[in-house]
């Protein structure tokens, strides 16, 4: 019996009656652990779905499983194989990103050669169904092909690889991407630029701008993004990132926009100041984008979620969206995956899990009414 099942069924006569946002949930207390089922069976999405309430001028978005390590996993790719996963996807996001397909490696295993299929898939189901695609991403230090992270270059030859990579695949997809990451992580937590990552390592941090430049070239309508994580609070990585937004503007850079990771753990406290950080960088005329929200829970070993980390994880979820919606130009909001069947937070974090707003077997949990709800509000008062 998977955990989702156990969940469902662990609902006993002594149970509690909770609300988080506008949807009640059972709560049971049972040998000393408390385990939780929402409303709804398998598909039990009451209408209507995400996408039909969020506000007009944002996207709702899920990222699309596939790659990296769901390769090692012991099922078949969930995007190709999981038909009730790719009906939840159709129906609750008008955005989908790439989770791994897009990446170096996946795309670009060999020099001189690239696989392009996965990701036309996405870009393909995406025309289908009325979503938008955010591209991710294109100068990362991580998950690169071995050809490269090993290879022996000059300069001017890795130049001519990134450039000549940047311009292949923005290129493809030319009119077809919505936005684009285009830098990720460049940043460590002191503010100091990532000496791991190849691209700066070699060729200096001048290099983010040509990165930049060239993407726009290849598809001047997309909408081209600095992205990382751990810029949820003030700190010496926000500072980074404005200080090089604001260069990259005054060099007539086509920069469009700041986003905000937000893989969060409720070991740590919400947060509250992130509203705050992302008016920073719309009061430098940017776009600020919420990309790969999750927010994992202590599990040990075999447990569920009890009801009050329900509750709370429901809490971080909406008060991301809320400073989402506080700022004029947040347009992009989204879920790092949707289902716990396909997260991958247990796998490198493993005494954590259940991040998602979905259980394995695609039912709602509170997170999920919670954000539906915030949404609605959201659309009805003119946002």
């Amino acid at each position: 019996m998977t955990k989702a099942s156990r969940v469902a069924v662990a609902v006993l006569a002594a149970s509690t009656l909770l609300t988080i946002g506008a949807q009640p949930v059972q709560a049971a207390r049972t040998t000393g652990t408390a385990v939780a089922a929402t409303a709804g069976g398998h598909g039990g999405h009451a209408s209507p779905p995400l996408r039909r309430v969020t506000p007009r001028d944002l996207r709702i978005g899920a990222a699309v499983a596939g790659g990296g390590h769901h390769l090692e996993q012991d099922y078949p790719d969930p995007f190709t194989h999981d038909r009730p996963y790719r009906r939840v996807l159709a129906r609750e996001f008008d955005s989908v990103s790439p989770e791994n397909q897009m990446k170096w490696e996946f795309i670009h295993p060999e020099r001189d050669r690239y696989d392009f299929g996965p990701a036309d898939a996405i870009v393909r189901f995406a025309r289908q169904h009325g979503q938008v695609v955010r591209g991710h991403t294109l100068l990362w230090h991580s998950q690169n092909p071995e050809w490269l992270a090993e290879g022996t270059f000059t300069k001017a030859e890795l130049r001519t690889i990134l450039k000549r990579h940047i311009f292949a695949v923005v290129g493809r997809y030319r009119g077809q991407i919505h936005q684009w990451d285009v830098a990720n992580e460049i940043f460590n937590e002191n503010g100091e630029y990532r000496q791991e990552n190849i691209w700066i390592r070699e060729l200096g941090p001048g290099i983010v701008a040509d990165a930049f430049r060239w993407a726009h070239q290849a598809d001047p309508k997309a909408q081209l993004f600095l992205n990382d994580y751990g810029v949820e609070w003030p700190g010496a990585k926000v500072d980074a990132y404005e200080t090089l937004a604001k260069q990259l503007l005054a060099d007539r850079v086509p920069l469009h926009g700041f986003a905000s990771q937000a893989h969060l753990s409720t070991r740590y406290g919400a947060p509250e100041q992130l509203r705050g950080v992302l008016q920073r960088f719309d009061d430098l005329g940017l776009y600020t984008a919420i990309t790969e929200l999750d927010v994992r829970m202590d599990l040990p070993a075999g447990s569920v979620p009890t009801a009050e980390q329900l509750t709370v994880q429901a809490q971080y979820y909406k008060t991301v969206l809320d400073a989402c919606l506080a700022v004029d130009d947040c347009n992009s909001f989204t879920l790092w995956g949707f289902t716990d069947k396909y997260s991958w937070v247990p796998v490198f974090f493993p005494a954590e899990g259940a991040a998602t707003v979905m259980w394995d077997d695609f039912r709602p949990k509170p997170a999920y009414y919670t954000v539906r709800q915030t949404l609605a509000d959201a659309r009805r008062n003119g946002r």
